[in-house]
C-alpha cells in the first residue's frame, strides 16, 4: 500500500557500501639516492594525506537512488499525491509543527560537529568546506530555479511547491555526512538519511508539501551533493613545495 511505503520511506536511504580505503606506498631508497640525498641535503616536505584520496569516481550505479527517487516523485504527481493528502488530512488535520525547519540543518551542522567530538572525516577541512559549499549552491539552486519555473500548488493554497527545498536540504547535508564518516562509522548514513527521511515526512504532515515534492526533493539533493564530489579537484591545503637553495652543497 502507497501509504505504507511512504511512511517507511526511511529505507530508501541507506548509504552505498564502503569505499576501498587506499593505501600509502612507501619508496625504497638506494644507496645511490641516500648519497645524492646526503650531498644536496634537500628534504622533501611530508606529502599531505589529502593528496592520497581520490576523488571519488563517478559511476552509473550511483544514480540508482537519486534518479529512483526523482523518478517516484514525478510518477506520483497525479492521483498518487491527492490520496497521500487525503489521508493525511483525515488522520491529522490539525498537525503543525515546526521541527522540520531546524532539523533540515542537522547534518550539515554535524559534518564538523563530529570531527570537533573526535571522529575523523575522509576529506581535510578545506576541501570539505569547498565540497559543501559547491553543493549548497547546486542544491538551493536547482530547487530555487525549479520552484520558480514550474510554481506548483501547495497543499496548504500557497505555491512553489515542486521540490521540496527543505528536503533536498536534509538529503543534501546527509549524503556529505555520510561520504565523509561512512569508513571509519558505519552507523553515520543510517543516522543522516535517517534525520532526512524524518524532514520530508514532517513537510507531508504539516501540509506543506506533496509527497511527490519530498521524494524529487530527497533525490535532488542526494545527485547535487554527489555532483559536488564527483567534480572536486582537491587543490586546497596542497603542501607547498620548498624551494631549493642553489648553492646548497657547494663547497667554497
Amino acid at each position: 500500500m502507497l501509504l505504507k511505503f511512504l511512511f517507511f520511506l526511511p529505507l530508501f536511504f541507506i548509504a552505498n557500501g564502503k569505499c576501498l580505503a587506499q593505501e600509502q606506498q612507501g619508496q625504497e631508497v638506494t644507496e645511490q639516492e641516500i648519497k645524492e640525498t646526503l650531498e644536496t641535503l634537500s628534504i622533501e616536505p611530508k606529502q599531505d594525506s589529502i593528496n592520497l584520496i581520490e576523488r571519488p569516481k563517478f559511476s552509473p550505479k550511483e544514480l540508482y537512488i537519486p534518479a529512483g527517487l526523482m523518478a517516484l516523485g514525478l510518477i506520483s504527481e497525479g492521483k498518487t499525491k491527492q490520496e497521500v493528502r487525503e489521508w493525511r488530512n483525515k488522520q491529522i488535520p490539525h498537525f503543525r509543527n515546526k521541527f522540520d525547519d531546524y532539523l533540515q540543518f542537522a547534518p550539515h551542522v554535524a559534518v564538523y560537529g563530529f570531527e570537533l567530538m573526535g571522529m575523523k572525516p575522509k576529506t581535510d577541512w578545506k576541501n570539505r568546506m569547498a565540497i559543501h559549499a559547491k553543493g549548497h549552491i547546486i542544491t538551493l539552486g536547482l530547487a530555487h530555479l525549479m520552484k520558480t519555473l514550474i510554481n506548483n500548488e501547495r497543499p496548504n493554497g500557497s505555491r512553489m511547491s515542486f521540490p521540496s527545498g527543505h528536503t533536498a536540504y536534509a538529503f543534501s547535508g546527509a549524503t556529505i555526512l555520510a561520504m565523509e564518516y561512512k569508513d571509519e562509522h558505519p552507523w553515520v548514513p543510517y543516522a543522516a538519511y535517517g534525520s532526512a527521511s524524518v524532514v520530508g515526512i514532517m513537510r507531508i504532515a504539516n501540509n506543506r508539501h506533496y509527497v511527490s515534492d519530498v521524494l524529487f526533493g530527497a533525490g535532488l539533493g542526494i545527485l547535487s551533493m554527489k555532483l559536488a564530489y564527483w567534480t572536486h579537484k582537491y587543490k586546497w591545503n596542497k603542501p607547498k613545495k620548498e624551494k631549493k637553495d642553489p648553492f646548497l652543497g657547494v663547497v667554497y
